[in-house]
């Protein structure tokens, strides 16, 4: 369940961006929303339908994020190391220790004699 959903997530995804891609720039900011308005002579321009999926794939990527916080469990990617140390842990042992390192070449402690 978790692949599909990362797989329909990066589709989104690679949607989107080719959406936006798309877009001619409009430039202006905030002004250009209160220059004019969005038909001419009553035909609807293509920019309205791009913005429309932009708005819905934005919308379906977060609703498909927040599905997969939901969907996703928690701490099961253990691996098998850490679940034997964690069983040995709740038995009251200890795990096996790691050796010592060995001493380096060529340092040896002259103060005892």
């Amino acid at each position: 369940m978790f692949y599909v959903i990362i797989v329909v997530a990066i589709i989104i995804c690679v949607l989107l961006g080719l959406i936006i891609l798309i877009q001619e720039p409009k430039g202006g900011g905030l002004t250009s929303g209160f220059a004019g308005s969005n038909n001419i002579m009553g035909v609807q321009r293509t920019g309205d339908f791009l913005e429309k999926g932009t708005w819905i794939l934005t919308i379906s990527l977060m609703v498909l994020v927040l599905f997969a916080n939901v969907v996703v469990p928690k701490g099961a990617s253990q691996s098998r190391e850490a679940q034997e140390i964690q069983n040995q842990i709740n038995k009251g042992t200890s795990a096996p220790a790691a050796p010592a390192p060995a001493p380096l070449p060529g340092l040896t402690d002259t103060t005892k004699k």
